[in-house]
């Protein structure tokens, strides 16, 4: 499998209007414990020292400080997970792409996740606000042997203060390869402008979700099946609509919603079931997310 490493983005400062910033982390096993043995920061992108909250998971929190993301700024955020190592990402909170002034936000990830180990992506929603124009890029590289479960959460608008996503673009893609095959790809054309995008492509919900998690087993598709049908007797079909998916040894969980903590309170669900029939143990929710 070609390292993918040598196609990373490195942004030059001097070309750009905004914030420029680039974050490469890399995951190792050191002593029978994963350790984050390498850390390169360019910009307003940082990552707080590692917790240990399970053992020897590493759990890392990605920091932006400026808070927000605005037109011309460029985030690149690169992960390497070494054999056998078993890491943990998430942040602190959303992250709020804001009105662009008809300048483009970027977004870029590449995450790499070597033989036997372990990668857990779990970063809280993304808040498109109106006039926003953005970017989102994610490469998912794993080897045959590697796991993953990751999700991204996307809210369009503010539902709080009953505002929409009247205005503004999104676009992107994101991929997933296992063992150098192209299993996944989905794409990203959004117009805020356009009302079949709010009534046909989000069936008049606020928010979507995707949830992918490595999967060869059918006992654990047909776990997952019967908690969904537990879950969506819970809520109104107003409230919640998702359904699962099985391809080549990846599970897809999309999801739409209203609020952002519907979304979160069943993705997590998911997640610790999950964690569960790997391990024996159910995950305790990283603290950062109750701050």
């Amino acid at each position: 499998m070609n390292d993918p490493r040598i196609a990373t983005p490195v942004f030059n400062a001097a070309s750009h209007t905004g914030w420029q910033a680039k974050l490469s982390l890399g995951f190792s096993v050191k002593n029978q414990k994963t350790v984050l043995s390498h850390r390169q920061q360019y910009g307003p992108l940082a990552v707080q020292r590692p917790f240990y909250p399970e053992n020897n998971i590493c759990h890392a929190y990605l920091l932006h400080p400026p808070g927000g993301v605005v037109g011309g700024d460029s985030l690149s955020i690169q992960t390497d997970v070494e054999s056998h190592a078993h890491a943990l990402i998430t942040t602190p909170g959303a992250t709020k792409f804001y009105r662009s002034d008809n300048k483009w936000a970027k977004q870029t990830q590449l995450l790499f996740v070597a033989e036997h180990g372990i990668l857990e992506w779990l970063p809280q929603e993304n808040i498109f606000f109106s006039e926003a124009k953005v970017q989102l890029n994610t490469q998912i590289l794993l080897a045959e042997n590697a796991r993953f479960i990751g999700w991204e959460m996307h809210c369009f608008g503010r539902p709080a203060l009953n505002e929409g996503f009247e205005k503004g673009y999104l676009e992107g893609k994101t991929e997933i390869h296992i063992a150098g095959k192209k299993i996944l790809i989905e794409r990203l054309a959004l117009d805020g402008a356009d009302s079949h995008f709010y009534i046909n492509g989000l069936q008049k919900f606020s928010l979507s979700a995707s949830l992918h998690i490595t999967n060869n087993d059918p006992h654990a598709f047909e776990m997952v099946q019967m908690l969904l049908n537990t879950i969506c007797k819970r809520y109104h079909l107003f409230d919640l609509a998702i359904g699962v998916t099985q391809i080549e040894g990846l599970m897809v969980i999309r999801a739409f919603a209203n609020w952002s903590e519907t979304i979160l309170s069943v993705f997590v669900e998911i997640w610790q079931q999950v964690r569960y029939l790997w391990f024996n143990t159910v995950p305790e929710k990283p603290r950062i997310w109750a701050t």
